[in-house]
């Protein structure tokens, strides 16, 4: 049998999977919308932990890190490691807490504690933001598939095939589909990077001969390719997302109890931490072999060297990484229109069937839209980084909501995302302001003195019993 009947067999019999995955939870799904934004706030420490490391590890955490690695080296990985430090500091921080709370989306509790200009400035951002990253896997897709299969896919036609699969498997299962197909999509995952960089390590002669032939005296250094600061940027970026992002949030709402939520996601954590380092190596070998190739290539086509059925297991576990956290982007994305603009602005007395349909509408809809965002886009971790950061404005808000609300005033939260906004454009187009590292640094500042000051002169002041409920 032929390389290319090969891969056609095995990225064909993962899609079935999937959808298969995805039809044998429809019917739990359906059951309510509840169930299907939500997963009946049911899931538990297994699901928690695969749901964020499903997430986490898609797109830009392997494909994206090895592309980083392919021009800077070994210290690209701390790109992930950071999503793991982020997911543990939520566990040990405001996991519980938010599923203490009992809400579907975080312009709720804007909305609950503030007021509605926040709600409606947080959904704003909230799904852009969710927006610009799912478009990063697309972009991961289409480069995975084109890799595995070139003769059928393009970078483009596999960005097609990508958007119907995320989709697809979205509008089925909802958050059932996207947490039980991640049992399957991190276990491979995991296991097919693993082998495949024992495989190549081996083909290459091992480690010594690795760095002997390196490009740079960085590439197998951990910090002095991307250096200190941009590896302190990544941690205090992630962390931020980690305490903010809708979709994370969602799932720590779907698990069945605060101990649930707590536990899945430290261990997710731990488990993000090493995946990194491990497609920053083969990226790092990537560029050793093939010097000339477009950088997010590196890693799509130092696997395809393998055995046929091993590079095709394992590209396609990575392409379906990038399904998991495709379908808990799009998801949520669809929740925060559904929930937070239909339900109530349009549709304040909708049923729960309906409510469930304009979900199933809003995912298909989205989806569509972020297809285009995907053809505009170049550098995956540089893209994301400038868009994650307008996540400060809302680490700020439940920071402070969650542990000190006697603080609190209620116009704060507004203000504080109109300065997060203001600072992002600023920083895009005004290189003038540009005088620390990062514009994330920015952000902390801007959006800190913005939540105190306003707090500070403000006489309304969050309601009490709010305080008493969130601080418990």
């Amino acid at each position: 049998m032929g390389t290319a009947s090969i891969q056609i067999i095995i990225i064909v019999a993962y899609i079935g999977v999937l959808f298969g995955i995805s039809w044998y939870v429809k019917r739990r799904a359906a059951a309510s919308a509840e169930e299907y934004v939500l997963a009946g706030r049911k899931l538990t420490t297994p699901l928690i932990m695969v749901s964020i490391v499903g997430l986490a590890v898609g797109g830009a955490s392997t494909i994206g890190v090895a592309e980083q690695a392919y021009k800077v080296g070994l210290s690209a990985g701390w790109y992930t490691a950071a999503w793991g430090i982020g997911a543990i500091v939520m566990g040990l921080t405001v996991a519980k807490k938010y599923r203490r709370l009992n809400i579907t989306t975080v312009p709720e509790l804007l909305e609950r504690y503030y007021d509605r200009r926040s709600m409606v400035a947080g959904i704003a951002c909230q799904v852009l933001v969710q927006l610009v990253i799912m478009s990063m896997q697309y972009v991961a897709g289409g480069a995975i598939l084109a890799s595995l299969l070139p003769q059928i896919f393009t970078p483009f036609t596999g960005m097609l095939t990508s958007a119907v699969v995320f989709i697809g498997i979205t509008l089925i299962g909802g958050m059932w589909s996207a947490s039980q197909s991640n049992i399957l999509n991190v276990t491979l995952q995991y296991i097919g990077i693993t082998v495949a960089a024992f495989l190549i390590l081996a083909m290459v002669g091992g480690i010594d001969v690795v760095a002997i032939k390196a490009p740079s005296l960085t590439s197998l250094d951990f910090i002095s390719g991307v250096g200190p600061m941009t590896i302190i940027t990544w941690i205090a970026v992630l962390v931020t997302v980690n305490l903010s992002l809708q979709a994370i949030i969602q799932i720590t709402l779907g698990a069945k109890d605060v101990k649930t939520a707590r536990k899945g996601f430290i261990i997710g954590g731990f488990v993000m931490l090493p995946v990194g380092f491990i497609s920053a190596l083969l990226g790092v070998i990537a560029a050793e072999l093939y010097p000339s190739i477009a950088p997010t290539q590196a890693l799509p086509q130092l696997i395809m060297s393998l055995n046929p059925w091993i590079a095709g297991i394992t590209l396609a576990s990575l392409w379906a990484a990038d399904v998991s956290t495709a379908c808990n982007l799009l998801l949520s994305a669809a929740t925060l229109y559904s929930h937070d603009i239909h339900k109530r602005f349009i549709e304040p007395e909708i049923s729960d069937k309906k409510y469930m349909k304009v979900t199933r509408t809003a995912v298909l809809l989205l989806g569509l839209l972020t297809l285009g965002f995907a053809l505009t886009i170049s550098g995956i971790i540089s893209t994301l980084m400038a868009g994650l950061s307008l996540m400060t404005a809302f680490a700020v808000i439940v920071l402070m909501t969650m542990y000190a609300p006697k603080y609190c005033a209620r116009q704060a939260a507004f203000y504080t995302i109109m300065a997060s906004i203001i600072v992002l454009v600023a920083w895009m187009f005004v290189p003038a302001v540009r005088i620390l590292p990062h514009v994330i640094y920015a952000e902390w500042i801007v959006c800190s003195l913005t939540f105190c000051g306003i707090s500070l002169v403000s006489n309304k002041a969050i309601a009490k019993e709010t305080a008493v409920g969130v601080n418990q």
